[in-house]
């Protein structure tokens, strides 16, 4: 078979970004390949989410069963083993999230199966199916290619891509579960949610984030300003964060978080790649540093090379006279 089968993935009754954001990667790849796209749902109660990713227009295949009400990775793998002997798809795909790597290595070591963690993009070319991901913290992108194989294991790193608008109505197909009994030696108990601060700055769709150029705290209100005016939320670099200027859970990058606004204002951050790898998902970057040869600027849609201090107060007095 030639199929690409996406596990989309849900938490607390809701479906996560990456299962959107996959459909910008797959029916490329089932395209080269010659095949389709069937989505597959694992879980209990779940027709409104599958109706929801029948929306890309592609086959949902659902496992309805109260086993899954919880996620638990010995029940998926047990799940999924069977699926995918059934299926015979060419590559199987999930996110590089919590529960993706719980299961998927274990998965691939069963089945011996070729298996790429943490891909950012997934092609069909030449006959051979290669991955992209980025290597040294996101200094470099390598392209590796499979293994020759009938099935391929692939995880897609979350916000790599931008999630498609949804297209036509696709068939949703209800399939019996492969799981028969329990899995006695591991239990779920409880979902914890991590603390998340005043703002989740995964969700912002502005974000006014600062660096090691503002210096000291004092000048914080300054960038605050700015904020208000345009009604960004503010994170920071980890040199902003060490210093205490802007809360940990505020930090944007591979030490932080993976940040894609629509809008990301980088001021006074010179661009560490760990950095650059947590905010270059973002629609529209504007970069503003005294330094010319800052990295920052190679990520940048909008450069200005030039003192914070001097750039930021005037642009927030033309917001504001814009504004009205």
């Amino acid at each position: 078979m030639s199929d690409v089968l996406v596990l989309a993935e849900h938490r607390q009754g809701a479906l996560r970004d990456i299962s959107f954001e996959m459909m910008a990667i797959a029916p490329r790849v089932a395209e080269a390949m010659g095949g389709e796209v069937k989505v597959l749902l694992l879980g209990s109660g779940m027709d409104d989410m599958a109706k929801k990713m029948s929306e890309y227009g592609h086959k949902v295949i659902v496992v309805d069963d109260p086993l899954f009400e919880d996620f638990n990775a010995e029940k998926y793998q047990k799940a999924l083993s069977a699926l995918l002997d059934d299926m015979k798809p060419a590559v199987f795909m999930t996110g590089q999230t919590a529960q993706g790597v719980d299961f998927m290595p274990a998965l691939a070591v069963e089945k011996k199966l070729p298996y790429i963690a943490e891909a950012i993009d997934l092609n069909y070319e030449d006959g051979a199916l290669k991955a992209t991901r980025t290597v040294y913290t996101g200094k470099v992108n390598a392209t590796v290619a499979f293994k020759p194989a009938d099935t391929f294991l692939v995880t897609i790193r979350e916000g790599a891509v931008e999630a498609p608008e949804p297209a036509s109505a696709g068939e949703v197909e209800k399939m019996d579960s492969p799981l028969k009994e329990d899995v006695p030696y591991r239990k779920f108990v409880e979902y914890i949610e991590a603390e998340v601060g005043d703002v989740d700055i995964t969700q912002s769709e502005v974000l006014v984030s600062v660096g090691r150029g503002l210096k000291e705290d004092k000048n914080l209100p300054v960038i605050e300003d700015l904020a208000k005016a345009i009604k960004a939320d503010i994170s920071g670099s980890r040199a902003a964060t060490d210093a205490g200027w802007i809360p940990h859970d505020r930090q944007v990058g591979t030490s932080g978080k993976t940040v894609k606004p629509k809008l990301y204002l980088a001021l006074g951050i010179s661009g560490a790649f760990q950095h650059l790898a947590g905010m270059k998902g973002a629609k529209t970057i504007v970069a503003v540093n005294k330094d010319p040869e800052a990295p920052i600027f190679t990520v940048a849609d909008y450069a200005i090379v030039d003192d914070i201090f001097k750039v930021v107060p005037a642009l927030t007095e033309k917001l504001k006279e814009l504004k009205g």
